[in-house]
């Protein structure tokens, strides 16, 4: 066949992956004669990725799809058929490829897109160095670049902007926050189609939100190691022996879904999902505690939260607030809730906050989180005291139900470990924020409500109950 006539044909597998994976490589014959076409996972990924580009091309969309799997399934090789099928496909794309680090794009990654190349029946078109994969006859404008991400150099990812966009993570998880964010930019290419896949290793981040916060922008796959033909089954059955099941191991390396609790994750998400199933009986006799989390960057929230006994009575949050705005509307809410204690991070910007509080009349306790813990043989400071606490509340029988996502996110995110003396040391907003996962306003707001002892007053029937509402940030409850 002449290049004219063969480009003529992968050309109209231009909405059809699996259709191109088909037709362009030999299967069954030479090197690939024991290979009968793609894995029944693969396919099914690859069928789904073109109905998925169908729909967007009547709505001019971007296309964003994610594959958590076990080990060994053949997800690399996916890879590199991706890459290349866009590449013979569209006339001047651009892709960009990274990977969790240098030596996994470079060492497998780019090589398999390498060996595959090599079986290609359209291999002459391309020309390839190290990190870079051109056309021969446009090397310019019609390439696929290996782009090493950096926090520190997160612009790489940006204006990425042409006609025909690809962009593809491989092992997904261990790519930091900041460099989805820009690579987010790319989408606003109508057809633009981004790809992440990976072993599903952390149950924080991006990748993992694709599964849950951002599942209505995007189309997943879990992929089981035992339903590929590729994984290595005698291991699998050793794994399984050792460590069970339903471990986390299992989960992550063979199961292909994401772990209960990250590595460090101080609070797994199994307790939460418990929590959220939980409905939490009133309990008028129990202190009504509110506490407000300040924010104090311009992308935190600030939060009022109040708790009784087991139940979320109710929260709300707020940005863009001065401390004397927020100090405002803390006061409505201690008249309107006549709360038995009001604790509030005054550590900062908080400080503020708390002095206007007591400038109104109001008791409030000032609480910093820096400061050291009731039980200093066991935490390193306040704040790691009450997220303990927090934990044991949610373990008990602490209610979510109903509760707000940015709450249930903010509980799983941070991490945590242990100082020189072994004490509990929880992972600062600091910290996060330099691995990409937000500061947990919501979750320290809950928190706070544990920060010290509060005695009920003597019950007054007269005190309202207020029922938990919707939690809606743009139209906060008055």
């Amino acid at each position: 066949m002449n290049d004219r006539d063969l480009a003529k044909r992968l050309a109209g597998y231009a909405l059809d992956p699996l259709g191109f994976v088909r037709a362009v490589f030999p299967w069954g014959e030479d090197k690939l004669s024991d290979e009968p076409g793609p894995d029944a996972w693969q396919a099914d990924v690859l069928t789904a990725l073109g109905d998925s580009l169908r729909q967007a091309q009547a709505t001019n969309d971007a296309v964003r799809f994610a594959v958590a799997s076990g080990h060994g399934v053949g997800k690399t090789a996916l890879s590199a058929w991706l890459v290349l099928w866009f590449l013979s496909t569209r006339d001047h794309p651009q892709v960009v490829v990274t990977a969790n680090t240098a030596a996994q794009l470079r060492n497998k990654t780019w090589r398999e897109l390498a060996k595959w190349h090599r079986l290609a029946a359209n291999k002459h078109w391309f020309g390839w160095t190290t990190d870079r994969f051109v056309f021969a006859e446009s090397p310019e404008t019609w390439f696929a670049a290996a782009v090493p991400w950096s926090k520190d150099r997160p612009e790489a990812f940006a204006g990425t902007h042409e006609k025909h966009v690809l962009m593809l993570f491989d092992e997904a998880s261990a790519i930091a926050d900041d460099i989805w964010d820009v690579a987010e930019g790319a989408m606003a290419t109508p057809g633009a189609l981004w790809v992440a896949l990976g072993n599903p290793t952390r149950n924080t981040g991006r990748f993992r939100e694709c599964f849950r916060r951002y599942r209505h922008r995007w189309t997943v796959r879990s992929v089981d190691s035992r339903q590929a033909r590729k994984a290595n089954s005698a291991q699998i059955r050793r794994w399984l022996d050792d460590y069970g099941e339903d471990s986390d191991f299992v989960r992550v390396r063979v199961r292909g879904v994401f772990p209960r609790a990250g590595n460090s994750q101080f609070i797994g998400e199994d307790l939460v999902t418990a929590a959220r199933a939980s409905e939490a009986a009133p309990s008028p006799d129990a202190p009504l505690v509110l506490g407000v989390d300040v924010a104090r960057y311009g992308d935190d929230a600030s939060v009022i939260l109040a708790r009784a006994g087991s139940e979320i009575v109710e929260a709300v949050s707020f940005r863009g607030l001065d401390t004397m705005q927020l100090a405002g509307r803390v006061a409505e809410a201690i008249v309107r809730l006549r709360p038995d204690g009001v604790m509030v991070d005054g550590g900062g910007v908080g400080a503020g906050v708390v002095d206007r509080l007591r400038q109104l009349g109001h008791r409030v306790t000032d609480v910093n989180a820096g400061s050291r813990a009731a039980d200093e043989g066991r935490h390193a400071n306040l704040r790691a005291e009450m997220w303990s606490r927090m934990r044991d509340w949610l373990k008990g029988g602490g209610s979510l139900a109903g509760a707000a996502p940015e709450l249930i996110d903010d509980l799983g995110g941070p991490e945590y470990g242990f100082d020189a003396k072994g004490r509990l040391r929880l992972e600062s907003k600091d910290d996060m924020k330099s691995r990409g996962v937000a500061s947990p306003d919501w979750g320290d707001a809950l928190a706070l409500t544990f920060a010290y002892p509060v005695r009920p007053r003597s019950f007054d029937a007269r005190r309202p109950r207020y029922a938990l509402f919707e939690y809606d940030e743009l139209n906060p409850p008055r």
